[in-house]
């Protein structure tokens, strides 16, 4: 069905060649590092098809293309959500006025206007079973009358916190105050659908996209996905101020032509999934590959800072533009708890050991080795999953649980009654490619060297970066490798990966329960910033190290290069995709 839809598409595009590089000065070649499963909003839980739905569909709030820190400002909505007194009951008023795409699900083919109806459908989807949410989580327990199948054909149940006031207003009573609410309006799980085209499309929903975003979609296969602007899209002027531009660190990047232009300015983006970082950066090079992409910083011989934009060798220099940032999330691995052979058993002797298992696994990964091998140096590990990015950080908290610790990993296995003959076998996934491939044998010579048969720790290859997510979700994997990227900039995003509600398929992949924690992370939401919210989520941050949950972390900095005849700032954190709708070629460049 794919390949018939995408041979069709080719036709379409036959003036401008398909599958090749047109010379467009308003096209915009990214190499994204892997591609999405789906590009439905409701599977929207990863970078790759985030980057893709935010600019296929609109969300209520987006953050300051230019802003640092990120700031939230309306997008399809208004303003900001008019809070009641309680802090229980949000009203948004959506701009009137904004229509989807013309689609053949609409019964005249032309796209309608957004509703407030549309805001709703789409949230109470993720509490629709059928729709197979992998965002859920997000919200469940918080809005009134919505959890996990709540919600049958789209028909809330009665007395459901979620409703269109009038065609422009939307009206969410929450169960307790939660401030983070409107940044999860920002995310690309929340984007707006219309019912018409998730019933026309059914199971093909996925790579048929709908929506009112910049751009829509002109092709998608497994190698590349193809967007061409949106023609009725219209968000008024940009605006330097309004974006947050500071001549401190931005002045020299060209943003200044964008003034008072409307936008998005490429017509079309071409994002090519490029997993392998020697293959983004040959594409880089030739004159015709992609425009920007991440690279590794050993292949560019550069060693960047965290610092914005980064100096780049003279053999660079004249060709590419470069910037430097301290990830907003983090890389781990972790174990699934809910195998008895390494996470819970019924037995607390068995449950024990099986927590000095994890422990020495812990103890016996060298960080260290693994930042030089494969980030030259330019990664930061940390303890836990509160990043240093974030105000909830510990600078003081112990670093033992990133050490690398072989003996101590020998004498945790030997106290707990674990020998080369009853050591259990475990799955360790990867996705295909040959970094990834290298990371497991790095990997599994660490875990070797403290005892482990080699045998034992096979590796699970997995085709895409769809299954693997599948493969995780269904418990296929004992040990997976992960990286979680901050969807909004507080703690909780990255503490909700332990919660237990939020069990696989939710951000939950470690299927880790633990009481306490779950009292202390609901106790948390319910707070707004200050002392004691940040003790919560240290404490949170404490049991699941100590639990020996996961092997982590390590934020990266990652070094983005793009062409000198580009105008931008790449995305970080939260933000991902925002800038390709304000992507343009200088106005000096020939």
């Amino acid at each position: 069905m794919l390949a018939l839809r995408t041979g069709l598409i080719c036709v379409v595009l036959l003036v401008t060649g398909c599958g090749q590089a047109p010379e467009d000065r308003a096209v915009f070649r990214y190499a994204l590092q892997g591609a999405p499963g789906s590009l439905d909003p409701v599977q929207a839980d990863n970078a790759y098809a985030a980057s893709l739905v935010n600019n296929l569909y609109d969300t209520l709030y987006r953050y300051r293309y230019l802003a640092r820190p990120h700031e939230l400002v309306p997008s399809l909505a208004l303003t900001m959500p008019q809070l009641s007194e309680d802090g229980l009951e949000l009203t948004i008023p959506i701009r009137p006025g904004v229509h989807f795409i013309d689609d053949p699900a609409f019964p005249d083919g032309r796209g309608r206007e957004v509703l407030a109806s549309d805001v709703v459908y789409s949230l109470a989807r993720h509490f629709d079973t059928a729709s197979r949410s992998r965002g859920a989580w997000l919200w469940r327990d918080r809005i009134v009358g919505l959890d996990s199948a709540s919600v049958v054909d789209g028909a809330l149940p009665d007395g459901a916190g979620l409703e269109a006031v009038d065609d422009y207003t939307v009206r969410v009573r929450l169960r307790q105050p939660f401030p983070q609410f409107a940044h999860t309006l920002a995310t690309a799980l929340s984007a707006i659908v219309p019912r018409e085209a998730v019933d026309h499309y059914g199971p093909g929903f996925g790579i048929h996209p709908v929506g009112s975003g910049p751009y829509r979609l002109r092709q998608f296969d497994a190698n590349r996905a193809v967007l061409e602007r949106n023609a009725g899209f219209d968000r008024g002027p940009f605006d330097l101020a309004a974006e947050g531009f500071r001549i401190e660190g931005q002045a020299g990047l060209g943003l200044e032509q964008l003034e008072g232009r409307a936008y998005p300015f490429m017509d079309r983006l071409e994002i090519e999934f490029i997993n392998e970082p020697m293959a983004r950066w040959n594409s880089l090079r030739s004159s015709r590959g992609v425009d920007a992409a991440i690279i590794r910083p050993d292949l560019a011989s550069v060693v960047p800072e965290a610092a914005g934009s980064t100096v780049l060798p003279p053999s660079l220099a004249p060709t590419f533009r470069a910037w430097a940032s301290l990830e907003s999330g983090f890389a781990y691995y972790g174990f699934n708890m809910s195998n008895p052979a390494l996470g819970d058993h019924p037995d607390p002797l068995r449950e024990e050991a099986n927590r000095a298992l994890r422990c020495a696994l812990r103890d016996a990964f060298d960080w260290d080795a693994r930042n030089a091998a494969f980030y030259r140096g330019a990664g930061q590990a940390f303890p836990g999953v509160i990043p240093p990015v974030l105000d909830a950080w510990d600078p003081a908290l112990s670093s033992a649980s990133i050490e690398y610790a072989p003996d101590r990993a020998r004498q945790r296995l030997r106290e707990a009654g674990w020998t080369a003959e009853n050591l259990p076998a475990l799955t360790i996934g990867i996705e295909a490619g040959v970094e990834q491939r290298q990371m497991f044998e790095q990997l599994r010579a660490w875990w070797v060297e403290i005892g482990y048969p080699a045998d034992r720790l096979q590796a699970r290859v997995l085709p895409s970066f769809g299954e693997y997510l599948r493969a995780i979700a269904d418990g296929e994997l004992d040990v997976f490798l992960l990286s979680w990227t901050l969807a909004y900039p507080d703690a909780q995003y990255a503490l909700q990966l332990f919660y237990g509600p939020n069990a696989a398929p939710g951000a939950n992949s470690f299927n880790y329960r633990n009481e306490d924690y779950d009292r202390w992370f609901e106790q948390a939401a319910r707070l707004h910033a200050g002392p004691e919210r940040t003790a919560l989520y240290r404490a949170m941050n404490e049991q699941v190290i100590d639990d020996c949950v996961f092997i982590g972390s390590m934020s990266r900095i990652r070094l983005q290069l793009w062409r000198r005849d580009l105008v931008m700032l790449p995305d970080e954190g939260p933000a991902l995709g925002l800038s390709w709708r304000f992507i343009d070629r200088s106005s000096d460049a020939p």
